[in-house]
């Protein structure tokens, strides 16, 4: 196929009730010409689907999946309202469905458990078990029915077999009790087993949508982000509030104290602080003036300002954003393809085991080897519970990913998240990364402190182009400005002016030299010492003699030494690699205690040293910032982005760290591995539920002790089990980062 031509979708996928749904979504995806790639999560309810719009189109999708019983939400601009007011439209239905089958279960219940000898006792339960089965529990035969009908099985079908051959035999026994009476056996009727199970499974289905609400709110946490209206500026000045689907690129919009930013943008009138912990999980709001970008979902604090739309709708970082966490918990981890594979087998399976044990029951059990044999099949396709294998993973992922973005570190697959708990070396580019990426003056010694015509400097540096001239009129914020005349730019020495009627020169020690100015000894002292530590040295002098030296340096991010230490303790490897000198990259390398560094090193060789890496068995972590780091990140096992870095490295990595503190990479190796730890905690209780649970309900136990199971306890433990999975998962909500 040509990938120029591919296009990605996701979307919504209605009336779902188990995970042999989702593989039976995706199978008749799959078999669609044009479809490159399909992945169902049952978790999320979602499809994503890699098609070329040139041979299929999003409705042929949606025509597909109805021919067995499900549906799709097509984007119609409004699909997130939609959706929920499906999803809650539905959550009523079932609500109301799971009442009604309770409040009549308990009766019937109660007459088959205490009550049989009662007059017309079969025919009141018939009457109270008929609406549960037939109207309440419809949707398990509807879904059942279509799904044969394409030669396919789910949840549905083992609800659907259980509880209809339970009120069959009922139903038959209740008409004709003398048949079995002419062959020596009690007519048992199992109205009740039918009907707890119905009522029992749609409990559960409706704890599990509950818990799988609060599984998803990473999503609607950041889609709260987004207002619902704007303040649009029109040319003569006036303002209107419109709808924030409205809003076109180019238009200026205005902010008022405490309300959210719509879309993207660039200030162009006032000032204010915003809160960017969306964006970046730093709490401190973020100073704006004009010529400030500014991003949709952050919030305005005290000063109102104007800004002109840059990107809008799906553009915005925001939206970006919210697809990202939506394709991340929508994707599949390694270990989920085999969970798959099995809950695509799981159904037939169960049926061969139910149908085996009705006839190994019937052929071995005696004078109710019948009765026993009905009941043991009932009971094993009530108890097997392929949800609990189909939730297990994709719920992990889900929290977890939801988790990471609260925590402003952004997962795009679940593979990524699964591989970083195998990580045991980190590779950290130094610019931008481990360093703030941004030249600052770090010491100022002046020749006499009551002398520091500090103005003066700042007013020479405001008119140089060379790039360390920013650092020094930023470091000198409050100086008055001076009239500076006759600036003449000397070409790799420096600058001189003329200032109140006197020279000044700023610049590099040769400047002094071929100007003849002496310096003091305590500047020398001062220059020598921050010239060894790799910093850059700027003197400035009047004609005479000169009057201070500043050392300039691209400081390391408070974070970098921290974090470096927590990777470290959890005993992983911190390699760091630069394109700077040898003498900075060891003062780097030791301020913030990394052992293995490499200087002077070119993109592509950062690529050849993580293979390198890799070949010794390591699982390789690249963190980087710019576009010179994007092929060493396609290299690396897991590749993380900062945030604040280029568009690039941020769509060639897997993880991207929305702020620029290297501290939230341990935690996203830790938070790793405590979703691995879930996954696999929920896949041992799923097998274990069902490889304990089956061989119960078919009687294996009977022999033995005379126990067998009841068709309600199993219906009971099989809601029971989906829940406990989910529940699992959401614990990752609540554990901290260590």
């Amino acid at each position: 196929m040509d990938t120029q031509k591919k296009k990605t979708a996701i979307l919504p996928v209605l009336h779902m009730t188990c995970a042999s749904c989702a593989v039976s979504v995706e199978s008749m995806l799959k078999a669609q010409p044009g479809i490159s790639s399909a992945a169902v999560n049952y978790a999320n309810a979602t499809a994503v689907i890699e098609y070329n719009p040139a041979i299929v189109s999003l409705e042929d999708f949606r025509k597909t999946v109805q021919q067995i019983g499900y549906d799709l939400l097509i984007d119609t601009g409004n699909t997130i309202e939609n959706l929920e007011h499906i999803q809650q439209d539905q959550t009523r239905q079932l609500k109301h469905r799971t009442i009604w089958s309770i409040l009549l279960s308990i009766p019937v219940a109660i007459i088959g458990m205490f009550y049989m000898n009662m007059p017309y006792a079969n025919y009141v339960m018939w009457a109270l078990s008929t609406p549960v089965i037939l109207w309440f529990g419809k949707q398990f035969f509807v879904n059942a029915y279509k799904q044969a009908l394409h030669g396919k099985a789910n949840m549905d079908t083992l609800v659907a077999l259980s509880t209809a051959v339970a009120y069959l035999f009922s139903v038959f026994n209740t008409l004709n009790p003398g048949y079995w009476h002419s062959k020596g056996i009690h007519a048992h009727v199992y109205f009740e087993a039918a009907s707890v199970v119905i009522a029992f499974i749609l409990l559960g289905k409706l704890l599990e949508e509950k818990a799988k609400g609060n599984a998803s709110s990473a999503i609607k946490k950041l889609m709260g982000l987004q207002p619902g209206t704007v303040t649009l500026i029109h040319e003569g000045g006036h303002t209107m509030s419109i709808p924030l689907e409205q809003v076109n690129k180019g238009d200026l919009l205005l902010v008022k104290p405490g309300e959210k930013i719509a879309v993207d943008g660039i200030v162009v009138s006032g000032t204010s602080y915003v809160d960017e912990s969306m964006l970046s999980g730093e709490p401190v709001a973020v100073p704006k003036k004009v010529q400030d970008s500014v991003f949709a979902g952050t919030i305005n604090q005290k000063g109102s300002f104007q800004f002109k739309a840059l990107k809008v709708g799906a553009e915005t970082m925001l939206s970006q954003i919210i697809r990202t966490v939506q394709e991340a918990q929508g994707s599949k981890a390694p270990v989920q393809k085999l969970v798959d594979r099995i809950a695509g087998i799981f159904v037939p399976a169960v049926i061969a085991i139910a149908l085996l044990s009705f006839i190994l029951w019937y052929w071995l059990g005696g004078e109710n080897g019948f009765t026993h044999g009905l009941l043991a099949m009932v009971t094993v396709l009530v108890i097997a519970c392929p949800c609990t294998l189909g939730l297990a993973t994709p719920t992990a992922i889900m929290v977890g990913v939801g988790k990471g973005a609260e925590q402003g570190i952004l997962i795009k697959d679940a593979e990524s998240l699964e591989l970083a708990e195998k990580i045991n070396a980190v590779v950290l580019d130094k610019t931008g990364t481990i360093t703030a990426g941004k030249p600052v003056v770090t010491d100022l010694q002046w020749r006499d402190q009551k002398d520091t015509p500090s103005d003066v400097l700042a007013a020479m540096e405001k008119l140089s182009e060379h790039p360390l001239a920013n650092a020094v009129v930023n470091y000198f914020t409050t100086s008055s400005a001076k009239n500076v005349t006759e600036f003449r730019s000397i070409t790799g020495r420096g600058a001189s002016a003329m200032v109140d009627g006197k020279k000044y020169y700023v610049g590099n020690r040769h400047l002094l030299e071929d100007q003849q100015i002496t310096s003091d000894e305590l500047l020398i002292h001062s220059a020598e010492q921050w010239a060894s530590q790799s910093k850059t040295v700027i003197w400035f002098a009047d004609e005479a003699k000169a009057l201070a030296v500043l050392a300039i340096a691209d400081q390391v991010k408070p974070s970098s030494r921290a974090a470096v230490q927590q990777l470290q303790e959890e005993g992983i490897e911190v390699y760091m690699l630069t394109g700077d000198n040898e003498n900075t990259a060891r003062a780097i390398a030791t301020e913030t205690g990394i052992l293995h560094y490499k200087a002077e090193v070119l993109p592509q060789e950062k690529a050849a040293f993580i293979k390198a890496l890799q070949e010794q068995g390591k699982t390789v972590a690249m963190v980087g910032d710019g576009i010179n780091d994007s092929t060493a990140l396609a290299q690396a096992n897991v590749s993380i982005a900062m945030g604040k870095g280029s568009d690039i490295a941020m769509d060639v990595a897997k993880m991207t760290i929305l702020s620029s503190d290297l501290t939230k990479i341990p935690l996203a190796i830790t938070l790793s591995r405590k979703t691995v730890r879930t996954i696999r905690q929920n896949l041992f209780w799923a097998f274990i539920y069902n490889i304990i649970g089956i061989p119960l309900a078919a009687g294996i136990l009977y022999p033995v002790n005379g126990f067998l199971l009841n068709p309600m306890i199993a219906g009971a433990a099989m809601a029971l089990s989906s829940i406990s999975v989910v529940s699992n998962s959401l614990r990752l909500k609540w554990i901290g980062s260590k």
